[in-house]
């Protein structure tokens, strides 16, 4: 393990972390941000390895990180060249399992089971998982996993229909663990956004994989309206939060159905997560689609509706108590005009009832750490041999403080420049 290390490190476990990272999606990369510092808090003598999709961007932008491999595309011994050496392989988080790409992740994983690595899967999404060779894939390695944590209620009832007979615990997403940055009032010009005004933000995406049943020009008009009635309401602007390549030529669809174009930005330059977390605290009303615009939304204490277009959707508008509309089609325009309206009114009496909501989701954070925490004590215990005095390590409050200047350059753990590139992997989070 770890040749040509230091003497001292020879025994510091070996973690390799898998997922869709690699600058995709910012709701991934404030996964991936979120897992490794908690592994790296509880750890600071582990040497943590990312499986990525772009092994350069995740080597750039998380620079506290020990070495990075790119396992798309490889073959079978490469593959186990590769795992080979690991104490353990953590999945995740992030929604992974579902039709076409989890049979992909979960190949690694199997492959790590058959040279004796533990594995664990952190807070994964799961769904939809309709095809064959994934349902399959998904009940045979799962069963072989040493725990399954999931993020979501909507992600243990798709895997147990898809047939997973084992424990699975429900906790939270990973990155309700995220603690902001500041976004200055420099970044806030450079974007051309005017100080001292009222802020709505909004979340566009592609249809893709994840929301398959969006009907694109009805949507798109749907927001338009909405952005429209927030402008005249509140007398905001209107600033769209890309949280993947594709949401920017989306964003510009839904400007070009609305009456007031011009009191509306698109956020064009290059964030860490934890930056965009800390924009969010700017904003007086959310309105979006994506998870972690959501998710960023709530852990800056913004009131936000969701527009559902996914079981994950639903279930973290449940479980935070944010009124949820049955989907995203035109005809529903009064109604949601009329759900946002509401939502302004009444959120100043909500605002406690919520905050305790994100603190119970918090805490379900660190249950998946702990539990991570307990395999790898067990891990430890294993290795150093009778008797078994490895105690779980603890996991504090302040351990995904903002990274300092040495620890992460400019844009670390950030969506790469919003350029309309088409995304590999549009619908992992």
């Amino acid at each position: 393990m770890n040749p040509g290390g230091a003497a001292g490190a020879a025994q510091a476990p070996v973690i390799g972390v898998l997922g869709s990272y690699g600058g995709f999606n910012i709701g991934d990369e404030s996964i991936l941000a979120c897992v490794l510092g908690c592994l790296r808090a509880a750890h600071p003598d582990a040497r943590l390895v990312v499986f990525s999709r772009n092994p350069a961007h995740t080597a750039a932008h998380h620079r506290h990180v020990d070495d990075v491999r790119g396992w798309e595309g490889i073959s079978q011994q490469q593959m186990r060249e590769s795992l080979s050496g690991l104490d353990l392989l953590v999945l995740g988080g992030g929604g992974i399992l579902y039709d076409s790409e989890a049979r992909r992740y979960l190949r690694l994983v199997g492959v790590a089971q058959d040279l004796g690595t533990r594995t664990f899967a952190y807070a994964v999404g799961a769904g939809p998982l309709r095809e064959a060779e994934d349902l399959r894939t998904v009940r045979t390695v799962l069963a072989g996993m040493d725990d399954v944590v999931v993020r979501d209620d909507e992600s243990r009832l798709v895997l147990e229909e898809a047939g997973v007979e084992r424990e699975i615990t429900v906790t939270a997403d990973p990155a309700m663990m995220l603690a902001p940055e500041e976004f200055t009032r420099r970044m806030l010009r450079h974007e051309g956004v005017p100080p001292g005004t009222r802020l709505v933000a909004m979340s566009v995406r592609e249809p893709g994989r994840a929301a398959e049943h969006l009907d694109v020009s009805d949507y798109h008009a749907l927001l338009a309206d909405v952005g429209d009635f927030l402008v005249r309401r509140l007398d905001a602007h209107v600033v769209f939060m890309p949280m993947e390549r594709q949401d920017v030529r989306h964003a510009h669809a839904v400007l070009s159905h609305m009456t007031a174009p011009d009191r509306c930005r698109i956020l064009h330059g290059e964030y860490r997560p934890a930056q965009l977390l800390g924009f969010m605290r700017h904003v007086d009303l959310a309105v979006g689609m994506r998870l972690h615009f959501l998710i960023f939304a709530a852990l800056a204490g913004a009131p936000f509706l969701p527009l559902p277009y996914a079981g994950k959707v639903f279930d973290f508008a449940r479980r935070l108590g944010a009124p949820a509309l049955v989907g995203v089609a035109r005809e529903q325009a009064g109604l949601l005009i009329a759900e946002v309206d509401r939502l302004w009114d009444e959120y100043p009496g909500r605002r406690a009832a919520l905050a305790g909501r994100v603190a119970e989701l918090r805490d379900l954070s660190r249950v998946t750490w702990g539990r991570c925490g307990a395999l790898l004590a067990d891990i430890e215990a294993a290795r150093a041999g009778p008797p078994d005095r490895v105690a779980v390590p603890q996991l504090s409050t302040d351990v995904l403080a903002p990274p300092t200047a040495d620890r992460a350059g400019p844009g670390a753990g950030v969506l790469a420049r919003a350029d309309g590139e088409a995304d590999a992997d549009p619908d992992s989070t």
